[in-house]
């Protein structure tokens, strides 16, 4: 089954499928206590990334050798919450998870989720009930049960909050959203426009001296961004301080990475940004911020391209470039809740949301896969490239692996051993300190995958790149 899923993602990006025994997949579904199929997804999306990061070695060293890949599909599982295994000097890291998110019932038996881990989404919640700022889950609970849950989704999202009303399958499959998203692929690259090819320079890795400008936050942008460090680029993490952040997670997710401070409201900051763009020759911009926002400051994809001809433009949405909810704010929780998967997760009854954040972190790997993929055009045909991935689209295309025997989960554990993930992390010295991590996944024969840099606090560094050294 992961060899399966494997080729669809390639033959999605037209590349072609390894030989035979080039690539190894370990293990097999369940690991987790669901019936999604999610070792199944994180192991062809990881192994996609391996695949298209060895064509690019093979390109770059001018190489006929091939790599041989291996992929534990239990390794690929832990990572789909690889933040939970993050510690920190020794100590469990504080995860900024809001009290107040989470599933409510609603009038008429349906259920509502609110997301409320940043602070203006909890407030235009709290707003839409009625609530002040210091109330509590039970208060929220009680409100709650009075509205009519299609409302209060409405209404949340109306007043810039995130909320999803809990459907079954079927009710989804008929909503004009779901028919959208059904109708885009699970990854699209699309050439931008034109520009000259531009060859790989000789290095040691398979993406040395390529520059990726991460604006991206929570999970499956920064996933994105990790990755590429991963195979060896070098990768500029820029948020705003005014931003809300997802606390240390953020640790998990800033290996191998720079980071910087721009707020982009300002003039001189946005100018700085332009120009690590065009001046900087940055690769690859990834984003993940609402559909429309950045475009408004002059950097959506055909701005972007013809600032820096040959830029590489990876887009994350919630819910996808078509359908009415395109504009939509949106997170994995509220994804599987509104699309069924969480009812299935539950059994039917209750809903409930899978032990991993899996919406997140494969719609992360689809990102760099087609940016890796996108590189690899550039350099034999040249062009600007646009990827874009949904949490929505990546969700439906989990659910289209198929569910597993109920049965099948039933002694599934819940936690994998701690002599396990004792096997698969590994230790990093950084300034926030010693932090214990998720080694990464994919084992390539000729660059294995890791990070050249730790992990470092948001806007620890200077907004601008380093020297294009090759490791």
């Amino acid at each position: 089954m992961p060899h399966a899923a494997l080729n669809e993602l390639l033959n999605l990006a037209a590349l072609a499928k390894p030989e035979a025994g080039e690539v190894e997949i370990l293990g097999t579904d369940p690991v987790l206590p669901t019936r999604f199929r999610i070792g199944t997804a994180g192991t062809a999306a990881i192994a996609a990334c391996a695949v298209a990061a060895a064509e690019l070695w093979a390109l770059r060293a001018d190489e006929r050798r091939r790599q041989h890949i291996s992929v534990d599909l239990r390794h690929a599982v832990a990572a789909l919450r690889s933040a939970r295994y993050l510690r920190i000097g020794g100590a469990v890291p504080e995860y900024l998870a809001d009290p107040l998110s989470g599933l409510y019932r609603a009038r008429g038996e349906r259920w509502v989720y609110l997301h409320c881990n940043f602070p203006n989404h909890r407030a235009a919640a709290l707003g839409v009930l009625g609530l002040p700022s210091d109330a509590d889950r039970e208060t929220v609970a009680r409100m709650l049960a009075d509205w009519d849950g299609l409302a209060l989704e409405e209404a949340v999202h109306a007043a810039r909050g995130c909320a999803a009303l809990v459907r079954d399958t079927d009710e989804w499959s008929r909503h004009p959203q779901s028919v959208a998203v059904a109708s885009l692929p699970v990854l699209e690259i699309e050439r931008l426009g034109d520009a000259p090819r531009e060859a790989l320079a000789r290095g040691q890795r398979p993406l040395d001296g390529i520059r990726v400008l991460d604006l991206t936050r929570v999970l499956a942008g920064p996933a994105c961004a990790r990755s590429l460090a991963e195979h060896g680029a070098d990768v500029l993490k820029v948020s705003g301080p005014h931003l809300p952040h997802s606390g240390d997670t953020e640790i998990d997710n800033g290996l191998g990475k720079l980071s910087a401070f721009l707020d982009l409201r300002q003039p001189a900051a946005l100018a700085r940004l332009i120009s690590l763009v065009r001046e900087g020759r940055c690769d690859v911009f990834s984003q993940s911020y609402r559909p429309g926002s950045l475009a408004v400051r002059g950097l959506g994809a055909q701005a972007l391209a013809a600032l820096r001809p040959g830029i590489v433009c990876v887009e994350l949405s919630a819910w996808g470039r078509a359908g009415p909810w395109t504009a939509r704010r949106g997170f994995d929780t509220l994804v599987q809740c509104a699309s069924g998967m969480a009812l299935t997760q539950g059994g039917g009854d209750t809903p409930r949301i899978m032990p991993v954040s899996a919406i997140d972190y494969v719609s992360g790997y689809l990102m760099a896969f087609g940016a890796m993929v996108a590189l690899l055009r550039r350099a034999r045909e040249g062009g600007s490239w646009h990827v874009r991935v949904s949490l929505a689209r990546t969700g439906k295309w989990i659910v289209d692996l198929g569910l597993l025997d109920a049965a099948s989960i039933a002694h599934a554990p819940r936690e994998l051993p701690d002599e396990e993930i004792a096997r698969i992390t590994m230790e990093t010295f950084s300034p926030a300190g010693l932090i214990r991590h998720l080694a990464p996944v994919a084992r390539m024969s000729e660059t294995p995958p890791r990070w050249a840099r730790p992990p470092v606090r948001l806007g620890h560094d200077e907004p601008a790149w380093p020297p294009r050294e090759f490791a």
